[in-house]
């Protein structure tokens, strides 16, 4: 199982820990590094910013929002900094949910999910191929354009620029399992938003048609300390964020999911909480046990304990949102 550092997106300001996490993550060899976005700073120009500053490890977004950009926009950014990277891109890519897609970037959020990522991919994989122009008879992404409202001008398009790799890495966040699922027939990985090992049952089936080879790379919050109580709290904190805030009440991705994965009453609880406004109920009502299950945190004997659950089931890539370089130690020292 190999090691990556998540370092999410910023908050109010830029967090000036994540070059210097960055830098201790690819000298103690982690594998990647991954930077997301939600609606303030962007994936791509933190992840620049670090591949300028470090020469071996892996770069990937974690995710990228397809939303934010069509999708040559996005296979433009990944093979730029593939190439100025020497090769170390990796594209994670989500869909997002319809508050943010509607909300923040101004677009229907798409009747047919799975078909919209489908198109996306298929875009990315031309551009990146580069065996001819890119065309697309797609309902969310056709390319060229040829709808009512266009001038009827447009025609197929290849890259000026040669990508580097045109097997460029494409990992996706999906969480229900109609789209986990098609993850396994069209991308090289899957980036899941929690991850328990001991409910693997829960993505058994999902996972089934996955290739020799597919990373399943689940993010963990990661820290050691002597208070397990003190230290879940920042796991509690960004699943009620999630739970209760990233979605509406009546369509709530991340909700469903902890559902699936056994807390549906917890779930709906604290979903009700945060939408009244009692934010700081809400990440009380958070299930110590759920946030235990998807983290590693705890004095070191314990993370050991815990780390091989981890490593005994499928994951091949463990991403570590971890606050400190002690942190990053003791993990890249464990798990070696």
């Amino acid at each position: 199982m190999r090691l990556g550092l998540a370092l999410g997106y910023w908050g109010r300001d830029p967090d000036p820990r994540h070059l210097e996490l960055a830098q201790e993550a690819e000298r103690l060899g982690y594998d990647s590094v991954w930077t997301a976005e939600a609606w303030g700073s962007d994936a791509f120009t933190a992840l620049t910013w670090i591949a300028a500053h470090t020469s071996r490890i892996a770069l990937g977004t974690g995710i990228a929002q397809m939303a934010a950009r069509t999708p040559t926009a996005t296979a433009m950014h990944a093979l730029t900094l593939d190439h100025l990277s020497g090769g170390r891109m990796m594209l994670g890519l989500g869909l997002s949910g319809p508050q943010v897609v509607e909300g923040w970037y101004g677009r229907p959020f798409p009747q047919s999910p799975l078909t919209a990522t489908r198109e996306y991919v298929d875009v990315i994989r031309q551009v990146l191929r580069r065996e001819g122009p890119v065309e697309v008879d797609g309902l969310f992404h056709p390319h060229p354009y040829r709808g009512t409202d266009g001038t009827g001008l447009g025609k197929p398009l290849k890259p000026i620029t040669h990508p580097l790799r045109a097997e460029l890495p494409i990992l996706l966040g999906a969480e229900g399992p109609k789209n986990i699922a098609q993850t396994t027939r069209i991308a090289d990985g899957w980036l899941p938003l929690y991850w328990s090992p001991m409910r693997t049952d829960v993505y058994r089936a999902s996972l089934a048609d996955a290739s020799e080879g597919f990373r399943i790379a689940p993010m963990a919050r990661a820290v050691v300390c002597d208070d397990v109580t003190e230290g879940l709290l920042p796991v509690k904190a960004m699943l009620g964020f999630y739970i209760g805030g990233m979605g509406h009440a009546a369509r709530n991705f991340h909700a469903d999911l902890m559902a699936r994965m056994g807390f549906e009453e917890e779930a709906r609880r604290v979903q009700d909480l945060f939408l009244q406004g009692r934010r700081d109920e809400a990440v009380h009502a958070v299930p110590d046990a759920f946030a235990d299950e998807i983290s590693l945190v705890g004095p070191r004997e314990r993370i050991a304990e815990r780390l091989e659950l981890w490593r005994a089931g499928p994951v091949t890539d463990l991403l570590v949102t971890a606050p400190d370089r002690d942190t990053l130690r003791v993990l890249a020292e464990l798990n070696s």
